[in-house]
């Protein structure tokens, strides 16, 4: 017994690590302007893939309509895979990284940012919002092609 007391105690005294966000980070502010968010709505991966492939396909000719009055692109005639990947303009795409055109979830979690006005399967209409949307680096998605179209 007189053991085990004699281990509580010594936890008892190590000091513990002071926990700076207790105090909130407004408290080590330096006054400087928070840089802007690179996903404000919170787009998961999925998401952010389906919305730059759209984002592309609305810079193709010939898969997007012209904007409309209020800047609004309607895009639709995705082209097909051949093999693991498919030409999307100048750009080369997985087919693994095109999963979210296939799938009505995300289309719907677009459509509920107010990114896109869904008419899943066959087009989409690219809000102004949606066409200014930052996905990030699109060069992990959108590969320049160094062979010519099949």
């Amino acid at each position: 017994m007189a053991v085990a007391s004699a281990r509580r105690s010594r936890r008892r005294a190590r000091a513990r690590p002071v926990n700076f966000w207790h105090f909130g980070p407004a408290r080590f502010s330096l006054g400087l302007p928070m840089p802007p968010k690179s996903n404000p709505l919170n787009l998961n991966p999925l998401q952010l893939r389906t919305l730059t492939l759209l984002q592309q396909l609305a810079r193709t000719p010939g898969n997007a309509a012209a904007p409309d009055g209020d800047g609004a692109v309607l895009v639709g005639n995705a082209p097909p895979a051949h093999g693991d990947h498919f030409h999307l303009g100048d750009a080369v795409v997985r087919a693994a990284d095109a999963t979210g055109l296939q799938n009505p979830a995300a289309w719907l979690a677009l459509q509920r940012k107010g990114l896109i006005v869904s008419r899943f399967p066959d087009a989409a209409l690219l809000t102004p919002v949606g066409l200014a949307y930052d996905t990030g680096p699109a060069q992990a998605i959108l590969h320049r092609a160094d062979h010519a179209e099949h």
